[in-house]
Order: structure tokens, then sequence, then C-alpha cells
């Protein structure tokens, strides 16, 4: 399937060099993310999002790996290839996911052995969320036993965030960047 919506390309005009380079972390020597250059048609609606994003991704409460855990969830339920393929090329490794726990972000539920108790809580309430719009007594429970208010909030937010961006990824249908990781269950052209 072709990608719906071309992303902006070089050479950028000054205030797009610019906004494309905000929305990457700094030092990343990486071209900027397709999923930016789409945004950047629209400069306005990509500044409000960028603010949101950034705060999530690097001024957040939640550690690292609870961060990921979640948005590997968010994306691999929505079938989100493109989102889960970035995340997890880039930040499994330093979130302390394993190979084995990348690939059950995917095709694994909850109560699979490779999870502690914390992640197992995580995953219940983004399964939760993502099928019914909202998280269950037990799983709200599970959620209080590692979470306070202010991270419970934030990961609420985080996954609706991620599913917000799924949308648009799959929406637009972007296509994977070269480096990401393959969402288990899809079929991605070896090019």
């Amino acid at each position: 399937m072709k990608q719906r919506i071309d992303g902006v390309t070089p050479p950028y005009e000054p205030e797009t060099d610019r906004a494309l380079h905000r929305w990457m972390p700094p030092g990343v020597a990486r071209e900027p993310l397709m999923l930016f250059k789409v945004l950047e048609r629209h400069p306005e609606l990509a500044s409000r999002m960028r603010a949101l994003g950034a705060g999530l991704l690097v001024h957040g409460r939640l550690s690292d790996a609870d961060r990921e855990l979640v948005i590997a969830r968010v994306a691999a339920r929505c079938g989100c290839a493109y989102e889960w393929g970035v995340h997890m090329a880039t930040y499994a490794e330093t979130a302390g996911l394993t190979p084995r726990q990348v690939m059950l972000t995917a095709t694994g539920g909850p109560g699979h052995p490779a999870w502690s108790g914390r992640q197992a809580a995580l995953l219940r309430a983004v399964d939760e969320l993502h099928d019914t719009a909202r998280v269950g007594d037990v799983a709200w429970s599970g959620l209080r036993e590692y979470l306070d208010e202010p991270e419970v909030l934030e990961l609420l937010v985080l996954a609706g965030w991620y599913r917000t961006i799924a949308y648009v990824a799959n929406g637009a249908r972007i296509e994977p960047e070269p480096w990401a990781l393959a969402l288990p269950g899809t079929d991605r052209p070896d090019d």
C-alpha cells in the first residue's frame, strides 16, 4: 500500500528544518522520521503536537521501561507497525526489554511469565483501555500497586497519545523507517 501523505522533502525551508530537528532527540544523527515529515505538512498542528509528545517522551514521570512497554503495547494493539518498529529499534534495549519481551509486546498476554508483576499490570491496563476505553477496578488496583497518582495519570495520557499517533501513522499509511523493527505478524518487504 502506498503512503497517502508524502512527507516534506529536502531542501527544507529554514523554519521546516528547525521544526523537524525540534522533533528529534538531541544528538540523533538520523534523518527526521517520516512521521514528523508528514506532520510538518500542517506546521501549526505539528507544533501543538510536539509539545505533548516531547513532554511524554523526555520529561515524563514514568520510567523509560514503563513508558516503552506502554508505547509498544499500544502500537501493537493498534496494528501500528510504524510506531512499534521505531520505538522498539530505538528504545527497547535501553528500556531493559529483552528480545523475547519485545516480541511479546505484540504477541503475548499480560499473564506471560516473561513479565514482572509491574509489567503485567501496565499491560493489563493498556489492553483494557484499548478494548473498552476504561480501566476496570482489578486493573486499576494493579496499577496503583506500582504507580502513584501522577504516574497513573501520565500512563492514561501516554496510552491515548500513542493511540493518536497510531491513527495518524495507520491512516496516512506511513511507510516503516528502513532501520525499524518489523511488527510481528506483519508483512514487510525486504528492501
